[in-house]
């Protein structure tokens, strides 16, 4: 019996989260919704695409663990990540929500209560929420200025952990604004008050080979620090692999066991096919300093901010240069909401901004959200369209 709901009945109740939205976009002409890569291979990708039967043989003769180990070495020197090499305390999933349910996991079976910064993508709220972990919002804004991160986070997080999202999605809100300073505030907060903290990092490969950024090894900051920690990392919004993605999971030293014993019960392991072709992306992606993932990011973005200019969507200037775009919905336009209402019946998905404020929806009805990994010359178009809805809206 197909349980799945139809259309028409999600419709009739409500859509309830962002990916929900995200699957009706997927039936539309222009699906700016989702942050999962949606563009066309560079020349370089191409010949990755044409060796697949070779890299499948070879994964059907070679053994899982070596498969792992290549790719690891390769995700984690491409970040400039070298402590976590030395730690053997990696674990794979398929997919990001996977790892992120495996420290929900450890959480509720510790009966740990979480701060969670807002905004974010609503399915960690979701994930965490749902195996009954409880939740409480911690303002992104308390991150902002530095010399007063410390005594905010001590005023508002009141919670057994923390849990941040670096770069943010939407925002693209990045402590590394701060240099090494913004985290090393964050980890003497947990250190001093005894919290866990949990990191998302699933969108820092776009801090990578940014001139006005430094990304440094954040893993040996972390071990040195002392702090109890879960990091969260993922190809799944890098590369134009039609969702053959790979989600890494690091623990410190003091939970690995418990947090191991959790993951196994969850899954076996990644394809090993899966993670040979993600190593030839990510090595091709150092040999190129990431120019064609950036490439494709900063022509869309370039031509979403050309295309509404003047319009009442006013970009909002991110400090990672994500694979997303935030924008704000003024006046005359009346709610975020509304207006992706009537972008969907024009063929022309974009996600609200409510589920991404999950304490508070009613904030986030400023905001709209534009997925930009997408090809070029369908997001021309999409532009245009945009546009014309939002002008006939105004008149």
């Amino acid at each position: 019996m197909n349980t799945t709901p139809t259309t028409t009945e999600v419709f009739s109740t409500g859509l309830v989260d962002l990916t929900q939205h995200e699957i009706q976009a997927l039936k539309t002409e222009f699906n700016l919704a989702d942050a999962h890569t949606h563009q066309r291979q560079s020349p370089s990708q191409r010949a990755i695409v044409a060796r697949l039967p070779q890299l499948w043989y070879e994964a059907e003769e070679g053994k899982q663990a070596d498969y792992e180990h290549r790719f690891t070495d390769a995700f984690f020197r491409l970040h400039g990540q070298h402590t976590a090499l030395t730690l053997n305390r990696t674990l794979l999933s398929y997919a990001a929500s996977i790892s992120t349910l495996v420290a929900a996991m450890y959480l509720k079976r510790h009966r740990m209560s979480v701060s969670l910064v807002e905004p974010c993508f609503d399915n960690l709220h979701d994930v965490l929420g749902n195996v009954g972990v409880p939740l409480y919002p911690v303002a992104e804004s308390l991150l902002d200025e530095v010399g007063s991160i410390y005594d905010n986070l001590a005023a508002h997080v009141r919670t057994d952990a923390l849990f941040l999202v670096d770069p943010n999605n939407p925002t693209g809100a990045t402590l590394l604004r701060h240099g090494r300073r913004g985290f090393e505030e964050v980890l003497r907060f947990c250190r001093d008050h005894d919290k866990l903290l949990l990191i998302d990092f699933c969108f820092a490969s776009f801090t990578l080979f940014d001139d006005t950024l430094e990304r440094f090894d954040i893993y040996e900051l972390l071990e040195d620090s002392g702090v109890t920690y879960i990091a969260l990392e993922d190809t799944g919004k890098t590369w134009p692999v039609q969702d053959a993605k790979c989600a890494l999971l690091t623990s410190s030293r003091d939970i690995w066991l418990d947090v191991y014993n959790i993951h196994t019960s969850v899954l076996l392991n990644v394809s090993p096919f899966v993670l040979n072709m993600l190593t030839q992306y990510i090595e091709d992606s150092a040999a190129d300093r990431m120019a064609s993932v950036r490439s494709v990011l900063d022509t869309n973005r370039d031509a979403a901010i050309r295309a509404l200019a003047g319009s009442p969507l006013s970009y909002q200037e991110p400090v990672a240069k994500v694979s997303v775009a935030w924008f704000r919905v003024l006046p005359p336009l009346s709610t975020a909401s509304r207006l992706q209402s009537v972008l969907a019946d024009d063929d022309l998905y974009v996600l609200p901004g409510r589920y991404f404020h999950w304490s508070e929806p009613s904030r986030g009805e400023e905001y709209v959200r534009v997925a930009l990994a997408r090809d070029p010359r369908m997001f021309a178009k999409a532009m245009t369209r945009l546009r014309a809805a939002v002008d006939a809206q105004v008149r």
